[in-house]
């Protein structure tokens, strides 16, 4: 009731301060008093009559938070001393990742031309493209949190997206074309989902969670590139069950432990692609997939 009376209070306090104000100084805004410095203000009254008064404490009327007018705040891209050499590296990396994007898009006017063999060679170029950037960007010290988000995006892009498109293009004719569009849409889907969780996962030094995009991009695009003469449908088969591949939680190891296997093991596949490139390169691809979850049930049972 004491509630009730207190709007009523206002209301008429602010109808009487408009009154005042055309009879005194012709204007009519009414400002709080001291003690509601801090109350929100609102407009009464018409468009034109420029009303102001203290919001009341109602509960009728549910309290909003201020808005919170501060200025905009630029994060600097690159953390640290800016000196120009740093400015320098810092392009330097950037420009690398910013040559994978270009190389990507290239692959995408060169699939919708028909020119799917160089379009995969200008993904190949991508794949060199990303690892170069992330290991200049370690060895001259300018590695920041823009550089990682910068080379996410671009991975999408030339990984997520042409990717897909070139193979899409190198399957016309042979497969249904919505069969085909199906595995290629899975493979851009997988591809943001493995990014994203890539992005907000915490890192191991030894394992991927899932084949990566880098990965699965060089393998399709090698696949396209040197013509494995598999079935269309089985293309089909092994474009979408690399795609579930990028984003299961199987642990596939890193170039960095593969450099670690004994000589004899690279001197295998070095062989067998003297004698046949296409099939050797199909048997690594395969050996690869079903270490994920060999190593996976191995790691299970050791714990």
């Amino acid at each position: 009731m004491r509630r009730s009376s207190t709007f009523a209070r206002q209301v008429l306090l602010v109808r009487v301060g408009r009154r005042d104000g055309l009879a005194g100084s012709g204007s009519d805004l009414v400002t709080p008093g001291q003690g509601y410095a801090d109350r929100q203000r609102i407009r009464y009254g018409r468009f034109d009559a420029d009303v102001e008064a203290v919001r009341p404490i109602s509960p009728a009327l549910p309290m909003t938070a201020p808005v919170d007018e501060s200025p905009a705040m630029s994060i600097p891209l690159l953390p640290g001393e800016r000196t120009a050499a740093r400015r320098a590296k810092f392009a330097l990396v950037n420009a690398c990742t910013l040559s994978s994007l270009m190389l990507g898009m290239l692959a995408i006017f060169l699939a919708m031309q028909g020119e799917v063999r160089l379009a995969a060679v200008c993904l190949i170029a991508c794949v060199a493209f990303d690892g170069l950037d992330g290991a200049l960007a370690r060895k001259l010290g300018v590695a920041s949190p823009f550089g990682a988000q910068m080379d996410s995006l671009a991975d999408m892009c030339s990984f997520g997206l042409a990717a897909p498109v070139v193979v899409y293009a190198s399957l016309a004719g042979s497969v249904p074309p919505a069969a085909a569009a199906v595995a290629c849409a899975l493979v851009a889907a997988c591809a943001a989902i493995r990014l994203a969780r890539f992005n907000v996962s915490p890192k191991d030094g030894r394992f991927f969670c899932g084949v990566p995009t880098t990965m699965a991009a060089m393998v399709l695009a090698l696949t396209v590139a040197i013509g494995v003469p598999v079935p269309g449908l089985v293309m089909v088969a092994g474009v979408a069950l690399l795609a579930f591949a990028m984003v299961s939680s199987f642990p596939y190891a890193k170039l960095a432990r593969l450099l670690k296997l004994p000589p004899w093991l690279w001197f295998v596949p070095v062989v067998g692609a003297l004698v046949d490139i296409r099939l050797t390169f199909a048997l690594v691809v395969v050996g690869y997939l079903v270490s994920g979850p060999l190593l996976w049930l191995h790691q299970r049972r050791a714990a």
